[in-house]
């Protein structure tokens, strides 16, 4: 991102290419701008599978996640709400994708989504900027 970038989800900037660098697009696209996360997964603040972090001014996203219960969750790498549609769906199916997460959670169901998330990379499925 460029300096000077509002600090809001990229989905919410009115035109976010303007403020992506062409190595920032690149980084995006790929999904490359996730790897620094693999250390907060080793730190045990994240883990691979779980609900998005939510950005510090996202008040109305922490309130839902808390009153669903979901906030209980370490926040992920991936998740359920994420390969079911990333930043195109709003905050309250988000949230109720998160809590369908948070009851359904397992081994077998945390293999699924990281090979989901593995093939919506590939094919870089909703990805918008």
């Amino acid at each position: 991102m460029r300096i000077g970038t509002p600090a809001v989800a990229t989905h919410l900037l009115a035109d976010p290419a303007s403020h992506l660098t062409p190595i920032g697009s690149f980084l995006r696209k790929s999904s490359l701008d996730e790897l620094p996360q693999l250390w907060s997964i080793l730190k045990g603040d994240m883990s691979f599978v779980g609900p998005r972090p939510a950005l510090f001014n996202q008040a109305d996203l922490i309130q839902l996640r808390t009153e669903q219960g979901v906030h209980r969750l370490l926040p992920g790498l991936t998740g359920w709400a994420q390969v079911n549609g990333r930043d195109e769906i709003p905050i309250p199916q988000k949230v109720a994708l998160d809590r369908e997460y948070l009851e359904r959670q397992s081994f077998g169901f945390d293999m699924k989504i990281l090979l989901l998330t593995a093939v919506k990379v590939l094919k870089r499925d909703n990805v918008t900027h």
